[in-house]
């Protein structure tokens, strides 16, 4: 499983790993789709098959797939291992939408599992992605297990939100904070990840992520070069017969533009506010006018199911404000 960038969190986790006094609970927080989750499940592999074969793995964070731990996380089978993440709604439906969070019966479903001992090595490892999505009940019930921890027990906690938490919470884990990372590694990552997209979809992809590869991703295949291309001639030209924005309120304001018209929304104001950066004066102050007003209007429409073509037109017209 390969790894990009946050060298220095992963460094001081396997700093700890090799000083023999792992602290039991770890914080991994930071912007949502930086790797933060990859980076807990490769360690939980690490910690897992360190502790079964000692001193036979090479430097890093990679685990060879004919390992007894690869092979048994692999198939969900491992005895000592377990992940809490939102299941789908309708058991019978797992490729549906998924429930709002983490319940509290997930939880509890771990002291089945701590009332034993680990059954592979000294070491089991739970890994919750993410804490933001437990309920308040699961979250009182996992502070008992930290404040108690089971012996041998490990827990990896990713957070996109840590200052959400309770304080109790964090104030029992170590923090490894997790940044975006540089264009060029999320980059990389989309063109390993999307090798048949285009330089320019990777390039709008890249400026779309912010940072985060896993953002970039939920992107693609919307041909969004195309709609920054469009966003950028409404914020040069100003669009003064609107015949550009009539275009997108067409185009997008069909059902089966939904994905990209959600693209869209998501996008603008993050263009508006990149064109911000370089302006002065009223120019300036022009853009963060239409920033806020791009801001609310997108939370409006997804909150107030407004008619799409409609909404693509107005938000197309504060775009066409920075002309001005």
């Amino acid at each position: 499983m390969e790894l990009t960038g946050n060298e220095s969190a992963r460094d001081a986790l396997a700093s700890a790993m090799a000083s023999g006094a792992l602290h039991h609970a770890w914080l991994i927080a930071g912007p949502e789709g930086v790797g933060k989750a990859r980076f807990a499940r490769a360690a939980a592999l690490r910690m897992l098959a360190e502790a079964a074969e000692p001193h036979k793995l090479s430097p890093g964070w990679d685990v060879p797939e004919t390992t007894q731990a690869a092979h048994l996380i692999a198939a969900g089978a491992h005895p000592d291992y377990r992940e809490l993440v939102r299941l789908p709604k309708d058991a019978d439906k797992p490729g549906e939408a998924l429930a709002r969070s983490i319940t509290i019966a997930q939880v509890r479903s771990l002291q089945t599992l701590f009332a034993t001992k680990p059954s592979l090595s000294s070491r089991r490892v739970i890994v919750i992605d993410s804490i933001d999505d437990l309920e308040r009940g699961g979250a009182n019930a996992l502070l008992k297990n930290l404040e108690e921890p089971p012996a041998g027990t490990i827990f990896l906690l990713v957070s996109h939100a840590p200052g959400r938490l309770l304080p109790t919470i964090r104030s029992r884990c170590r923090l490894l904070r997790f940044e975006a990372l540089t264009d060029a590694q999320v980059a990389g990552i989309l063109r390993a990840e999307l090798p048949d997209a285009t330089p320019a979809e990777v390039e709008a992809l890249v400026r779309a992520g912010e940072g985060s590869p896993g953002r970039a991703i939920g992107f693609a295949g919307l041909d969004l070069a195309a709609l920054e291309g469009d966003m950028a001639s409404l914020a040069q030209t100003g669009d003064p017969g609107n015949a550009l924005r009539g275009r997108l309120a067409k185009q997008l304001g069909l059902k089966a533009a939904q994905p990209r018209y959600e693209a869209f929304l998501e996008r603008a104001p993050s263009f508006i506010a990149a064109r911000a950066k370089v302006l002065q004066g009223e120019p300036l102050r022009t853009a963060l006018d239409a920033y806020d007003a791009a801001r609310e209007l997108a939370g409006a429409a997804t909150g107030l199911s407004l008619d799409a073509g409609a909404t693509v037109y107005e938000m197309s017209g504060l775009i066409a404000r920075l002309a001005r």
